[in-house]
């Protein structure tokens, strides 16, 4: 590790609650805030019992509750508080939110298809333009490392935000990291003039016979 680097482990949450057409998840500050399903619950017990012994000195959630209650189980095998960094929610998906962007992936819409053909969220009608997306994700991360230098940090976050992460790091195509697992550790090396990809959906724990 540089002198002064923070060690920020990226976990996304576990699976979440299935989508039933026409009954939306609940909105909070517009976000879908579907709870985990059992499934969801099973991959956080693993992914938590794995980073219980890896040295977390600082546990981060955002507003949505599928990454609190994944990271709970850490909080508690490890004695940390979980502490709210907001905007490493995920994407907002505009008029595709609450469970919908779902259905229209699944069902090959076209504005889905040319979503990830042009690797642009915005492209869905009111979702979060891409320069906001990356602007968000910087300062979170930056006030992360700010605050824990030295540190390794375990920040339970969302897919698009992994992604955004690690290309914004790589200098990567937008959705080049996109696809990240549920449960799955992704990890950066946050420096004072860079950021580091040590690591990319990282299942061993979820692959591990129970």
């Amino acid at each position: 590790m540089p002198p002064g680097a923070t060690d920020l482990l990226l976990v996304r949450h576990g699976a979440s609650q299935a989508y039933l057409d026409g009954n939306l998840f609940p909105l909070v500050d517009g976000h879908g805030d579907p709870p985990l399903s059992a499934e969801g619950k099973e991959q956080a017990a693993r992914v938590c019992a794995r980073l219980a012994a890896a040295g977390v000195e600082a546990i981060y959630v955002t507003n949505l509750q599928r990454t609190a209650q994944t990271a709970a189980p850490l909080a508690e095998q490890v004695g940390l508080e979980l502490r709210v960094e907001a905007d490493l929610r995920e994407v907002y998906l505009g008029e595709w939110e609450g469970g919908i962007f779902r259905k229209m992936v699944a069902e090959g819409h076209p504005i889905s298809l040319r979503m990830a053909a042009e690797e642009r969220w915005d492209v869905i009608p009111g979702a979060e333009p891409a320069a906001e997306l990356a602007g968000r994700v910087r300062g979170a991360i930056e006030r992360l490392a700010a605050a824990h230098s030295g540190q390794r940090v375990a920040a339970f976050t969302h897919g698009g935000v992994i992604g955004q992460a690690l290309a914004q790091a790589s200098g990567s195509r937008p959705f080049a990291f996109l696809g990240a697992e549920n449960a799955s550790i992704s990890r950066l090396v946050v420096t004072a003039d860079r950021w580091i990809v040590r690591g990319f959906n990282d299942t061993a724990h979820l692959d591990a016979v129970a």
